[in-house]
């Protein structure tokens, strides 16, 4: 260590030393005194920052009951909002199923008009078929029929 930093670290243990026997010395209290004079003051201020937190919790808590019926009022808004939709939704799904199935239904019908219409035409057509069977069609050229006249 240099010379600066032992005088340094010599000089501060001399002032606080002195610091300490004129404090003694001349301190209008006792120890006691003073000890007690300290445990008031800390007392004070523990007593003094648990009434400040007890006013805030009952801020805070009053703030609280406040806005809670107005929560609870939106809440059961919305739940009823929700139960209205959810019950709509029920509703237009049994509708659409109701018309999805009639639909089907008439398309079905639909398809079998149309299967029977065309079996009838086959049916139909089948003994016209046979009718042409027995036609005969004989072709004459124009030119023969000059020649003979």
């Amino acid at each position: 260590m240099s010379k600066k930093t032992v005088g340094f670290i010599l000089g501060s243990i001399v002032g606080a030393a002195a610091g300490v026997v004129a404090g003694v010395m001349l301190a209008p209290r006792s120890g006691a005194e003073s000890r007690a004079m300290a445990a008031d003051a800390m007392n004070d201020a523990w007593d003094s920052a648990v009434d400040t937190y007890e006013r805030g919790a009952s801020v805070v808590s009053d703030k609280f009951s406040a806005v809670r019926p107005v929560v609870d009022a939106k809440t059961d808004e919305l739940r009823a909002k929700v139960d209205l939709a959810r019950e709509r939704m029920d509703q237009l799904r049994d509708s659409l199923s109701d018309v999805v199935a009639n639909a089907s239904d008439q398309v079905k019908d639909a398809a079998a008009t149309v299967a029977d219409r065309v079996s009838a035409m086959a049916d139909a057509a089948a003994p016209a078929e046979q009718a042409a069977e027995a036609v005969h069609v004989e072709v004459v050229d124009a030119d023969d029929e000059t020649a003979e006249a």
